[in-house]
Order: structure tokens, then sequence, then C-alpha cells
């Protein structure tokens, strides 16, 4: 079998074999904690530029299927395993994750120490690595490591937002106007479950162009990276706030709190993975939700208008809020996700009630 290498930003190595394309890729190198989904992991646009490293040890073993996609490709820049399941056992898959991971030069590496990758993560933080199935040169490695960018301060959402205008479900009765920062299908049809017609947006589509298409309401998608550098964005949300609803889901959310004159701060190494639990502080009910973010709102930046609604019981951080006199609402965790599996799918519907 082929070999492969990954190499993080201190030097440490992890040697093992290759399953997907040959080449050399780099990103933020994360770790996720659910147990299947892999394929909707991959496609979700909000992985552009990091490399993933999944904790559940088994990958591959139930193949792929078009159904599961959650975008037209593959995002992630990589894909690290403990164990891959070469020949999967499945009737609904369609080919095998591999052949996937080939038809968009996806590089992959299973045959390594997943766990202690994950531990080093959690203790050091999430860390720039190079995976290669090209070169194992570790000087050489390292350097280009060094001379690539770092995914704060990266505007990723123009690279995985639609380039024209789309509908979604036009039979809907409720018209909504998504903004496409890396939205996931899921939430398409969930929404078009709910009876809404979708008209998505490129993510620089002007507040003026959106409010002409006169939706009921307005969804801040899910998408990759760094929440700051997006000043056209946040713009456009402070230019749409007590104009239509608004909902705002991950990047959304955060997006939200910028233009509501909040901060966000990077997490050590983020929330990804399907098992995490989140507090709704009205009912005092406890979800166990879908997530996959790096950044986070910071609480003590907003304004006292603003209603912190749903906390992290891992780390207190916020993963819900209102606007106290506004149509506003967001959620730091992703309702179409379904880990629990249906614990947030209501979130929706109470957006939705609001119209």
């Amino acid at each position: 079998m082929k070999r492969a290498i990954l190499l993080l930003e201190d030097g440490t190595t992890f040697l093992g074999r290759s399953f997907g394309a040959d080449g050399t890729a780099n990103g933020e190198v994360v770790f996720n904690t659910s147990m299947t989904g892999y394929q909707e992991i991959l496609t979700d646009p909000s992985y552009k530029g990091q490399l993933i490293t999944m904790t559940y040890p088994l990958i591959g073993n139930y193949g792929v299927h078009p159904n599961d996609m959650e975008s037209n490709r593959i995002w992630a820049e990589g894909f690290i395993v403990r164990e891959y399941t070469r020949f999967p056992e499945s009737d609904s898959s369609s080919k095998p994750l591999d052949r996937l991971l080939k038809e968009y030069n996806i590089v992959a590496i299973d045959q390594i120490d997943t766990r202690a990758l994950t531990l080093k993560l959690r203790e050091k933080g999430a860390m720039a690595g190079i995976l290669s199935t090209q070169s194992f040169d570790q000087a050489s490695l390292l350097q280009q490591l060094k001379n690539a960018p770092a995914l704060a301060g990266q505007d990723l959402v123009s690279q995985v937002t639609c380039k024209e205008i789309y509908s979604w479900n036009t039979a809907g009765k409720i018209h909504l106007v998504a903004y496409d920062f890396g939205i996931k299908q899921n939430i398409l049809r969930m929404l078009s479950e709910e009876n809404c017609r979708v008209t998505v947006v490129p993510a620089n589509t002007p507040s003026e162009e959106v409010l002409a298409l006169q939706p009921n309401g307005i969804v801040l998608s899910n998408g990759p990276g760094d929440p700051e550098v997006l000043s056209y964005a946040i713009s456009n949300t402070r230019e749409l706030l007590g104009q239509k609803p608004i909902l705002g889901i991950c990047l959304g959310h955060q997006i939200l709190g910028l233009a509501l004159g909040g901060r966000c701060y990077k997490l050590k190494f983020g929330h990804h993975g399907g098992n995490h639990p989140v507090m709704d502080l009205s009912t005092r009910k406890v979800e166990i939700t879908a997530q996959n973010h790096g950044f986070a709102v910071d609480r003590a930046s907003l304004e006292k208008e603003i209603s912190v609604t749903h906390i992290n019981l891992n780390d207190d951080t916020v993963e819900g809020m209102c606007h106290k006199r506004l149509q506003v609402f967001s959620f730091q965790y992703h309702p179409e996700g379904s880990p629990g599996p249906h614990d947030a799918h209501d979130l929706f519907k109470g957006f939705i009630n609001q119209l």
C-alpha cells in the first residue's frame, strides 16, 4: 500500500498509508467526535481550510450514497482516520469512500494513532498540518507549512458560496432568503419541510437586493473560517436588522453577533462533532447537538438588548441568542444536524412561527 505522512507545525510526525488521492494538502488540523456521518462531514463547506481527524476508529464501513451529500463536492482539505474500511458492507452504498475522495482529489491517511493526535490537539490547540503522499522530507514539508496562510484572517466564504442566485422548493408558501456562506443542503431540506420556499443568494449580495426579493424572513447560513474578516456580510446584516426577521446558524450566528456590535474569538480546538450538550436557559432543557465551528461569540461583548438563550455545558460558550426588541434569533449549533437525533429540529419551527 502507498505510504502517507502527516506533519504538524510543531514537528510531530505521523506515518501511515494513503487511501485517497495522491498529493499534498495543508490546513488546520481538527478532530470530529461523531461516530457516523463521515460523508456529510466531508461535504460540509464549513470544513474548507481544514484537515479532519475522526476520533471514531472505523471509517468507511457503509460506503457513500448520493443522498448523503451536504453540498456538491468535498470541501475538507484532507482526511485522517485510524482504520479505513476498504470494502463497505451496505446495500445502500453506491461506491467506497476512497473513490469519492479520489474524484475530488482529496488526500487521506489511515493506520495512524488518532487518539494520540486528538490528545495533542486538545492539549496544544488546533494546529496547522500538512498531509502528503508525494514527499517525506520533513524539513521541506515544514517549510511548505510555514509558507501557507493561517486559517484565521482568511476569507474562506468567498471560496465556497454559490456564484448565482437559485431557488429551493418553489412550491413553499413562506418565502425565505438564505445567504449562502457555505450552506448545508439539509438546512434547505428542513426549511422545505416547513412549507418554505428558499431563495439562496451569494454571500456578498447587497442588502437592498435581498429586500427587493420581498422575503418573509432571512437566514444567515453556516460556513467556514474567521467571521471577523467578512466585512461585507457583517455590513449587509447590520443593514437588514429591523427590516425582516433574521435567523443565524453557526457562522451566521457569529456574523449576527458582530453586526450587533459584539466580538468573536477563536476557540482552542473548536467544537466538531455530534455529542455537544447545550442548555436552553428558558426551559433548562438539555439538547444533544451537532456542531462544527472554531470561533465563538464573546458573551461579555454583547449589549444589554441581546439575551443569551443557550449555553454549551462543556465550556459555557454562547450557543444561542436573541434580541429583546428586534426579531433576531441565532444558534451556534446546527438545527439540521440529527445527533439526538431530533433534539434541535424545533428551532426552525420556532423561527417560522415568528414570521
